[in-house]
C-alpha cells in the first residue's frame, strides 16, 4: 500500500523535488524508509488573484505498513492510495459464439483491450472508418462540406472523443480511473495525464493512442472490424443468439452495446426487436468563442501570460427559478469550433483542442438542461435535436453554421459586424437569429445563463463574443436500462455500455464503464 498527502500548497515556482520535500516533513518523515515518492495530482488556486498558486498531491510509499497507517490515522490530509489494478473473477459458463463489442469508441476501447488480455479474443463491429481514414474524410467535410454518413466526427475509431480536447476529467469517484489514465499514458499519451487534476490528451495525440490500443487487441487475438455496423440481432427466449452485419450472421455469446450517443439507427434497431429503451435528460445549446488571452486575463488578473501559468479554462453553472439548467461543457482552450454532423442536411457544432492548446481562441459549449418533461415519447429527444439541426442547416445551407455576437443575440439583432474573435467553425457562419433554431425555454433559459455568468467571469461580459449554433450532442436522450450484472432488462446477454447507452458523460467515465463491463461478462465466462 502507499499514502496520499493531499493539499500541499506551493508557490507557481516552487520544483516538485520541493514539494515532495515539503509532504515528507508534514507527514515527519526523513529519507529512511521511502520506497517511493512522487507528485501524484496538481491543480490550481487562482480564487484569489494576488496569491495564485498551485496545490499538490504527492504519493508516498514506505517500507513500514505500520508507520504508513500512524500517519494516515495522524493527518487528516493523507489516506490510502487505491491501486489501480483490475482483478477480474472468472465464471465457469463457456461462451457459445463470440463476445461481440458494438462500438469502438472509450466504452467499446477498453472493453476490448481488457477483454483481449485475458484471452477472450472479442469480435468489434464498427460503423465507421480507421482513425487515419476517419480524419481523411473528417477533413474533406470540412473543407468541401462532402459528408461521410457512417465516417464522421461522431463515427469511427475512437469515437467522438477523437475528435475533441481528449478531455479526461470526470466526477464519477472510482479506482478504475486511474487505470484508464495508466493506460492511455502507456499508450502514448503526455505522462502529465497521470499529475493533472484536470487531464488532456489533445485531439492529435488522441489519434495515435487510439491506433496504438488497437493494435495490441488485435495482437492479443481481438478482431476489430471497420465500416460494419451493426445491422440485425435475433433474439430467443430472452438471449441474443446471434448478431448481423455485412460479414454476415454470427453466433453471440454476449453483446456489448457501446455505440455511442449519435448511434441512434442503432438504438432504434434495439428499440424495434423488443429491446427496452428510456428516454433521459441531455442537454443543448450553441458553442461560445472568446479570445484565449480574455480568458486568461479573466481568471489570472494581472499573473495572466505567466508561462508558469496553465492555458486558462473555466466551468461555469447557474440554475434559474423553475430549477432549469445551464452550464459550460466541454472548455477547449486554444481550440477551435468544428463542424461535427453526421447526417445529411443538418449542423452539429463541437468544440476540438490538440494537446498545445495554442490557438487564439477559446471556446465551450454553453448548454441548456432538457428533460424527459420537455418532450413526448422514447426517440423524443433525437427528434427535438433533429428539428433543431435541421433548421441550422436550412438557415444557410452547405453545412454553414447559423451564429451571432453575444450582443447580437441578447438584442434580438444578429451581427458578426463587432465580433471580437474570428469564428473558428471550419464550414463558414452566418448571422442569424438563434432564437428561430430553439424552442422559446432553451433561448430564454440560454440568455439567463448568459447575463450570469457575465458576473462570475469577466470574458463573458464580452458582446462581442461569437455564439455559433448548434451544439445537440452533448449526451444521450436515451437510456437502455440494465440491472445490477449490467445486463439489459430485456436481454440477459446485452450489455448496455458507456455514452450510448446512457451510463457516461465523457471519454474516462465511458472508459471506466466499458471496464466494468468486461469484468462482468468476464465473472459470467470462463476462457474459451
Amino acid at each position: 500500500m502507499a499514502i496520499i498527502v493531499n493539499n500541499i500548497s506551493a508557490p507557481l515556482e516552487m520544483k516538485s523535488e520541493e514539494v515532495i520535500a515539503k509532504a515528507l516533513k508534514l507527514c515527519g518523515l526523513t529519507a529512511a524508509g521511502i520506497l517511493s515518492a512522487d507528485i501524484h495530482k496538481t491543480s490550481l488556486d487562482a480564487r484569489k488573484r494576488g496569491s495564485i498558486h498551485f496545490v499538490h498531491s504527492v504519493y508516498i510509499e514506505l517500507d513500514d505498513p505500520a508507520a504508513e497507517k500512524r500517519i494516515c490515522d495522524k493527518l487528516s490530509s493523507c489516506r490510502y492510495a487505491e491501486p489501480a489494478v483490475i482483478m477480474p473473477v472468472f465464471g465457469e459458463s463457456r461462451p457459445e459464439g463470440r463476445i461481440v463489442i458494438a462500438g469502438f469508441g472509450p466504452a467499446g476501447m477498453f472493453a476490448a483491450l481488457l477483454l483481449a488480455r485475458y484471452g477472450y479474443r472479442p469480435l468489434v463491429l464498427e460503423k465507421g472508418a480507421s482513425v487515419d481514414e476517419r480524419t481523411a474524410l473528417v477533413k474533406r467535410f470540412w473543407k468541401t462540406g462532402e459528408l461521410d454518413e457512417r465516417s464522421n466526427v461522431q463515427f469511427g475509431e475512437g469515437g467522438a472523443g477523437t475528435f475533441s480536447d481528449g478531455k479526461l476529467t470526470t466526477r464519477i469517484r472510482d479506482p478504475r480511473c486511474r487505470f484508464v489514465l495508466e493506460t492511455f499514458a502507456q499508450f502514448g499519451a503526455d505522462k502529465s495525464v497521470l499529475t493533472k487534476a484536470k487531464p488532456h490528451i489533445g485531439t492529435d495525440v488522441l489519434r495515435e493512442v487510439v491506433k496504438n490500443m488497437r493494435e495490441e487487441i488485435i495482437s492479443l487475438g481481438g478482431e476489430i472490424c471497420f465500416e460494419t455496423p451493426l445491422t440485425g440481432i435475433n433474439i430467443q427466449n430472452g438471449s441474443i443468439r446471434s448478431v448481423l452485419s455485412s460479414r454476415g450472421e454470427e453466433q453471440c455469446a454476449a453483446l456489448i452495446a457501446a455505440v455511442g450517443h449519435s448511434a441512434h439507427d442503432t438504438l432504434r434497431l434495439f428499440h424495434g426487436t423488443g429491446i427496452q429503451l428510456e428516454p433521459k435528460a441531455f442537454s443543448v445549446g450553441a458553442r461560445i468563442e472568446h479570445s484565449q488571452s480574455a480568458v486568461d486575463a479573466s481568471l489570472y488578473g494581472k499573473a495572466a501570460g505567466n508561462p508558469l501559468l496553465p492555458v486558462g479554462e473555466y466551468q461555469l453553472s447557474h440554475h434559474t427559478a423553475s430549477g432549469r439548467g445551464v452550464y459550460t461543457f466541454c472548455m477547449c482552450p486554444g481550440g477551435t469550433v468544428v463542424a461535427a454532423a453526421s447526417a445529411e442536411g443538418r449542423v452539429v457544432t463541437n468544440g476540438m483542442s490538440e494537446f498545445s492548446r495554442s490557438g487564439d481562441n477559446a471556446n465551450a459549449a454553453v448548454a441548456v438542461s432538457v428533460t424527459p418533461d420537455d418532450y413526448d415519447g422514447v426517440f423524443g429527444g433525437v427528434e427535438l435535436q433533429a428539428q433543431i439541426e435541421r433548421a441550422a442547416y436550412s438557415a444557410a445551407r452547405d453545412y454553414i453554421a447559423p451564429a451571432t455576437t453575444v450582443g447580437g443575440f441578447l438584442s434580438g439583432k444578429p451581427t458578426l459586424k463587432k465580433a471580437s474573435v474570428t469564428p473558428t467553425y471550419p464550414r463558414g457562419v452566418e448571422a442569424y437569429e438563434l432564437r428561430k433554431l430553439f424552442p422559446e425555454f432553451i433561448t430564454e433559459t440560454l440568455e439567463e445563463g448568459l447575463r450570469a455568468f457575465s458576473k462570475k467571469l469577466r470574458c463573458f461580459g464580452d458582446t462581442g463574443a461569437v455564439l455559433t449554433a448548434p451544439e445537440t450532442r452533448t449526451s444521450s436522450p436515451i437510456r437502455m436500462p440494465r440491472g445490477d450484472s449490467l445486463t439489459s432488462v430485456s436481454a440477459d446477454n446485452l450489455y448496455p455500455c458507456g455514452e450510448g447507452a446512457g451510463y457516461a458523460g465523457g471519454i474516462t467515465s465511458a472508459a471506466v464503464d466499458g471496464i466494468r463491463t468486461a469484468l462482468a461478462v468476464m465473472e459470467r465466462f470462463g476462457h474459451e
